[in-house]
């Protein structure tokens, strides 16, 4: 009953935005890579089946009605079996902006996938989709009420009203928790941080991280944050999140560095010590290990 009253508050507080969504097209039996987006992606299929697939990770069949939730920084493509017949829709809404990205193959069968990157806040709090760390799936099929509220969304998405992006909000909103709550209620431990996160002393530690990954961080002070010992946090949160607090502030900081680089035009030296670090060339070596690319190449890689 606790948990549940738990996953019941996290649920309740949860915020999100999406960036302006894009319609990916893949004609034939072919791939289009989706690269490492500084942000976590949403893809749902409009029609033809296919799979996305992930480097260190098994694949996920896609279908129509699949909704997928990549987390950020996981380097995926998409996958067309040429099955299938479905044209592209007329997505051309005021304000919007949607983006058709194509690829083409063999075959005449095509896969439609609408794709946005979300964020997703808590109490105030960014960042909180940073910890997701395995894929999600959703089934609409099995979902009425999540499939209705898609549905919705791909209307609004192609026949722009008043309030629309209040209502892809909302509605975007709602398949998450749907997905969110249908994970947790199986026990994946990929969703397992949602509870953790209604740890009042675990959270305080952790929202200090979220807000402002670029601080100076000591395992000492967030413990201090925590109400605990060193040792006694250590293990917490490693419980609670799969790894340990400095690692997942590395990785915090290098997933906000993506985000400043895609976003704006600061120095990457600026952008460094943003995010925390006093050492460009330090900055430049983490990012090439978590990117597999300098700063300067993957701002022009996104800029292109």
């Amino acid at each position: 009953m606790q948990m549940r009253e738990a996953h019941d508050r996290i649920l309740s507080e949860l915020e999100i935005q999406a960036d302006p969504f894009a319609i990916c097209a893949l004609e034939g039996a072919c791939s289009l890579g989706m690269g490492r987006a500084p942000g976590a992606t949403l893809h749902y299929v409009l029609g033809g089946e296919g799979r996305l697939s992930f480097q260190g990770l098994a694949p996920i069949d896609l279908a129509p009605g699949r909704l997928v939730l990549v987390p950020a920084s996981q380097h995926h493509s998409l996958h067309n079996h040429g099955l299938g017949q479905i044209g592209l829709p007329a997505c051309r809404p005021a304000g919007l902006d949607l983006e058709e990205h194509l690829a083409r193959g063999e075959g005449s069968g095509n896969m439609v996938v609408l794709c946005s990157t979300i964020r997703l806040g808590l109490r105030e709090t960014h960042g909180v989709i940073d910890l997701l760390r395995a894929p999600l799936t959703l089934d609409l099929g099995q979902v009425p009420r999540a499939k209705q509220a898609m549905a919705a969304l791909v209307e609004e998405v192609t026949q722009p009203r008043p309030g629309g992006r209040a209502m892809i909000r909302a509605l975007l909103l709602q398949c998450v928790i749907e997905m969110l709550r249908q994970r947790l209620e199986a026990g994946d431990p990929a969703v397992t941080w949602l509870g953790a996160l209604a740890d009042p002393q675990l959270w305080r530690a952790l929202q200090s991280m979220l807000d402002d990954p670029g601080a100076v961080h000591t395992l000492e002070r967030l413990a201090e944050a925590a109400g605990m010992s060193r040792s006694r946090f250590a293990e917490r949160f490693q419980a609670a999140y799969g790894c340990g607090p400095m690692g997942f502030l590395r990785e915090l900081r290098l997933a906000r560095a993506a985000q400043l680089l895609s976003e704006g035009q600061e120095p990457v030296k600026r952008v460094a010590q943003k995010v925390g670090f006093t050492s460009r060339s330090a900055f430049t070596r983490a990012f090439i290990e978590a990117w597999g690319q300098s700063p300067r190449a993957f701002r022009a890689g996104r800029a292109a």
